[in-house]
């Protein structure tokens, strides 16, 4: 689970509901099926008609992980990198073969074999290239299908008001139900803005973030890849794959590799 998603939701929805109870209101004034209808049932199906139906097939998939934690480790992959580049210096690159075994990230395991079965670096680079592409192209198809039903959603809040106040100008002649028509009317937006700002919008955003995470480490493994077909020291292969890292993760690196340095000491 995704606590940071869990516990956004969490503040979002109670910061939003309690700050309205405390208000003086109560929860059965925000629940009205007729508003929720046409924001929600507006909002899916402009979504739906925008994106084709093998796209809406994976909708299941990506909401899997915004709530689904997804830890990338960075200096496990610089590390097998590394490794894997010493053992082709001393053994020869066919020796990496029975290493795969070993490699459970199949995008490594890919780009290793082919250098293994001996492709043109060039041939290798675009292959793995593609292969980010493809990925990269994939994962954006979530966060777009949740960021367009984030932009719609306010729109059909909007549509659902206008609809109710045009309900409420059509039985003026009744004053005394002109103000409960009215609030209802509104919840409408509320229901949009609300759904948008804390369930869209934020969805959209985690899945562009952890596809630009997954992204990262694909073209990290792409150049380490790279320079162990080049025959390069795998000392120059970590320093390389280290600028690839965040600041507080290459600091975290250079401690560990001076601990192990004091060690052999």
């Amino acid at each position: 689970m995704d606590l940071a998603t869990l516990i956004g939701l969490i503040i979002g929805l109670v910061g939003l509901i309690g700050g309205f109870l405390l208000e003086g209101g109560h929860a059965g004034m925000l629940l009205v099926g007729t508003a929720a209808m046409i924001v929600f049932g507006g909002t899916f199906g402009a979504t739906i008609i925008s994106y084709t139906l093998e796209d809406l097939k994976k909708v299941p998939y990506f909401l899997k992980l915004v709530f689904i934690n997804q830890t990338i480790d960075y200096l496990g992959a610089v590390d097998r990198l590394v490794d894997t580049a010493d053992k082709a210096r001393r053994e020869g690159l066919l020796s990496l073969e029975a290493k795969l075994a070993e490699i459970d990230n199949e995008f490594m395991s890919r780009g290793l074999q082919l250098v293994i079965d001996g492709t043109d670096p060039e041939l290798t680079r675009n292959m793995l290239e593609m292969e980010i592409e493809a990925f990269e192209n994939n994962e954006k198809v979530g966060s777009e299908i949740f960021m367009t039903a984030g932009g719609l959603a306010p729109t059909m809040g909007i549509i659902g008001t206008v609809m109710g106040l045009v309900h409420v100008l059509s039985n003026v002649n009744e004053p005394d139900k002109l103000a409960g028509a009215i609030a209802v009317a509104f919840l409408a937006t509320l229901y949009g803005v609300a759904s948008a700002n804390v369930l869209w919008i934020p969805f959209g955003t985690k899945l562009r973030i952890k596809a630009n995470r997954q992204i990262l480490l694909m073209e990290m493994i792409l150049e380490g890849i790279l320079s162990i077909q080049a025959g390069e020291n795998p000392r120059v292969i970590r320093e390389k794959l280290m600028t690839f890292l965040p600041p507080e993760l290459k600091q975290t690196a250079n401690e560990k590799q001076t601990q192990e340095e004091q060690m052999r000491m």
